[in-house]
């Protein structure tokens, strides 16, 4: 943790009562136009479903959610089932505090114990706050998928980061 990190701060396994908050957080997120392709949140029952079980992870202080973290499987094909894209939002109050770290950290230990050999993040240039917690919890820069999609009518380039667990 950090000087600035809450000193209170418990990352746990999310629940069906920290929805609320986790959809806040992830539309503020949504709304930068620099956290993701997508628009919209899902419901719980679909976040829920599109996401890695066990790896669904928030960050809670005085009971109030400050961030939250997932893992999401990048393929069905059993060459694959080590492989998974995390995604990380912190609360606009709480950037700049340790909270994506303490999450992205507590993510990716989980995902190696889990036999989880590589976690990736597609993230977009001008999101430079991911790119640097990233970067400061072991991943690094892959490439870069110029003009992968489009939000909003505007393509969008992605950087491709990943963390390679260790193998035995």
């Amino acid at each position: 943790m950090t000087d600035s990190t809450p000193a209170a701060l418990l990352v746990d396994q999310m629940r069906a009562e920290h929805w609320p908050a986790v959809e806040r957080i992830y539309a503020q997120g949504l709304a930068t136009g620099d956290a993701s392709f997508e628009t919209e949140t899902p419901s719980w029952e679909g976040f829920r479903a599109d996401h890695l079980p066990g790896h669904l992870l928030v960050a809670v202080d005085a009971d109030a959610v400050l961030g939250w973290a997932v893992l999401s499987p990048v393929s069905d094909r059993c060459a694959y089932q080590g492989v998974a894209e995390d995604s990380v939002h912190v609360a606009e109050p709480a950037r700049g505090r340790g909270v994506g770290r303490a999450l992205l950290t507590e993510l990716t230990s989980r995902a190696e114990s889990a036999g989880i050999w590589t976690v990736q993040a597609g993230i977009f240039p001008e999101n430079t706050a991911s790119i640097a917690l990233h970067h400061s919890c072991g991943f690094r820069t892959v490439g870069l998928r110029e003009r992968l999609g489009q939000r909003e009518g505007i393509w969008r380039d992605v950087l491709l980061l990943e963390r390679r667990g260790s193998f035995e």
